[in-house]
């Protein structure tokens, strides 16, 4: 059982940055792959970002790549999202999840465990 809570999300503008945590606690992270999803208002939750177990390998949607940067470190059982050049279109809740097959994945049925969620807003 892991459970997981997000931080560092809030109020930025248009062009801004934030870095949002994910904290776990319980057994087993360190074997957990890690997503972060998004869900905006008035849509369904879509992909974000995924990290491998080891942190080796790490995947992207389409619509932050090369703004996003989702990394790991388990000795303090945290995984990151960095998010540069935020658009308005960012405006979503952000959840992390944790995967126990430990190999990253797009695919939100393939995470176990959730957070509650922290809410990005990007004013324009």
């Amino acid at each position: 059982q892991v459970q997981l809570v997000e931080s560092g999300g809030g109020l930025v503008q248009a062009g801004g940055s934030l870095r949002l945590s994910c904290a776990a606690s319980g057994r087993g992270f360190s074997t957990y792959a890690m997503g972060w999803f998004r869900r905006a208002p008035g849509k369904e939750r879509e992909f974000v970002a995924a990290i491998t177990w080891s942190g080796s390998s790490t995947n992207y949607a389409d619509s932050v790549k090369g703004r996003f940067t989702i990394s790991r470190d388990n000795a303090k059982n945290t995984v990151y999202l960095q998010m540069n050049s935020l658009k308005p279109e960012d405006t979503a809740v952000y959840y992390c999840a944790a995967n126990p097959r430990g190999v990253r994945s797009s695919y939100s049925a393939d995470y176990r465990y959730w957070g509650q969620g922290t809410q990005v807003t990007v004013s324009s």
